[in-house]
């Protein structure tokens, strides 16, 4: 039987050769992190290691879990913090496969039962940065009281953190942090600051607090870019090669992006660049624009048809004809007329997008690309939609369906707990987003089921609810009836056959030029 990855592993254990391993595990806690997914796992963890190794950083991580129903933190804890990354890829025509021991993490804190740690970290004045990638849904202002137990909204807990640190260090400037989110939401720093200032009134906080705060913590924009796909189906192949059990085996690919406006003292405190990471400084409005609206784009157009469809991952969308015809015509023929960017550029940056998506070693999950898919849909879909309707005054059809599809994903069998169940044939899956989301879906999808409702005014109930799109949607001329009759197309039909025929109307074309 194999042993669990753990540091008593790393003292007795001979490990393969081609297993990288320089761990440093007895360094001091530098930063705070406020989630502990595969994602920053196998991004801003990593590099942190990196930075570590290269002797550019010396610090370690406090993971954060950001909801009550985490269960990562546990199995952190019983692997001292470490864990492997994988990256598997093609680069320049080369395969590439690396294994690495990453130990950039100290140690995880479940906040719902140990609120205290979260708030010794801020009473170490090392501390000094803060990651944090709580997804879109988690980067929204939550009005709630704070009573001294941790706040459910990650805001929230930030806030609470922060005004202990304050306290901590009787308002001294260099206790200060640098914050850095990585929730893909324009400008997400600046987001995150005026919903902490917000929350800090709300809770009645001093004004000294809140000029602590604006004049010296630093809240950076950023843009991340890498598909991290998480504990893989081959798992136990990995594990024999690999020589020990890990329960948070990451896998990725080699790419990475890091898109952080940010000014000299951090690029010197992180310095990145230095190791040879891709890491960008300064503004980056195009690069957001391409990565936002092409690549997250994609993958929000195809989860829900494509796991509707029978596919699992993004590479059985693409190793499926059908429905790689309806990514490619989605990306060519209406995302990118739709950005306001240089042809080529565009249009290299979708090729790459599609080369990686056909990735042959990752296993992207659908169901994990359309967790808070509500939310992925208003930021990475609807600038898309709104632009088509505003200059053809017409309706992008791909774009169209792919809406109607997220919402039929959303039809439940049953609510359980915090989480919808809904069913592909004999197989359920969970479906994952807010909590006020998740009800209204089974509440609307419940009055249509029961004949409460027709399918023209259960469209309309979806469309017109601003608190799920930030708008009313049925305000875009002939969106309501074009969704009802996606819908009642995927009700008689499936979605696979729906797709056939928008693929059959659209025609063959899928290159877009300008």
């Amino acid at each position: 039987m194999l042993k669990r990855l753990n540091r008593q592993l790393l003292k007795r254990a001979e490990l393969p050769k081609d297993v990288i391993v320089e761990c440093q595990t007895d360094l001091p806690e530098r930063v705070i992190q406020f989630g502990e997914g595969n994602f920053l796992r196998g991004f801003v963890d990593w590099m942190i290691h990196q930075l570590n190794r290269a002797g550019k950083f010396s610090g370690r991580i406090v993971a954060v879990q950001p909801t009550p129903f985490g269960k990562v933190v546990p199995k952190l804890n019983k692997q001292d913090g470490l864990y492997t990354v994988v990256l598997r890829g093609v680069v320049n025509g080369d395969v590439v496969e690396t294994y690495e021991i990453i130990s950039s993490v100290s140690r995880g804190v479940n906040p719902y039962t140990d609120w205290q740690e979260v708030l010794k970290v801020a009473e170490n004045k090392e501390a000094q940065f803060v990651f944090s990638n709580t997804t879109e849904a988690g980067l929204t202002y939550l009005r709630e009281d704070y009573r001294g137990s941790s706040p459910q909204s990650f805001p929230g807990k930030l806030t609470a953190f922060l005004y202990h640190r304050y306290r901590a260090f009787d308002g001294d400037p260099e206790a200060g942090m640098t914050v850095i989110p990585c929730e893909l939401v324009e400008d997400n720093g600046d987001t995150l600051r005026d919903i902490v200032l917000q929350i800090a009134q709300d809770w009645n906080f001093p004004e000294d607090f809140i000029h602590w705060i604006q004049a010296h913590n630093r809240f950076c924009n950023t843009l991340v870019d890498r598909i991290v796909t998480g504990y893989p189906d081959d798992a136990a192949v990995l594990h024999e090669r690999l020589g020990y059990y890990d329960e948070l085996l990451t896998v990725g690919e080699p790419y990475h992006l890091f898109a952080i406006d940010a000014d000299g003292p951090v690029q010197q405190a992180l310095p990145f660049h230095e190791i040879g990471l891709n890491v960008s400084w300064g503004a980056f409005d195009v690069l957001r624009d391409l990565k936002v609206r092409i690549l997250n784009g994609a993958h929000t157009m195809m989860f829900a048809v494509g796991y509707l469809s029978g596919a699992n991952t993004v590479r059985d969308v693409m190793d499926d004809d059908l429905l790689k015809q309806f990514v490619r015509q989605g990306i060519y023929e209406e995302v990118l007329p739709s950005l306001n960017i240089e042809a080529e550029r565009k249009t290299s940056f979708a090729d790459t997008v599609l080369e990686r998506f056909s990735n042959p070693f990752n296993a992207h999950f659908l169901v994990d690309i359309g967790m808070n898919a509500t939310n992925k849909f208003r930021t990475r879909l609807l600038p898309t939609l709104a632009d088509w309707v505003r200059h053809r005054n017409t309706l992008p059809d791909v774009t169209v369906f792919s809406l109607a599809a997220l919402i039929a994903y959303y039809h439940p069998v049953r609510l359980e707990e915090a989480h919808l169940i809904g069913s592909r044939g004999e197989e359920e899956y969970r479906i994952r987003d807010g909590g006020e989301v998740i009800r209204f879906f089974y509440n609307v999808w419940e009055d249509y089921k029961n004949g409460k409702t027709d399918l023209s005014l259960f469209v309309q109930k979806v469309l017109g609810n601003r608190t799920v799109w930030g708008t009313d949607l049925n305000e875009l001329p002939g969106l309501s009836q074009a969704v009802h009759d996606n819908l009642r197309k995927i009700e008689r039909t499936g979605v696979k056959q729906a797709v056939k025929q928008i693929i059959e109307e659209k025609g063959n074309g899928t290159t877009w030029t300008s």
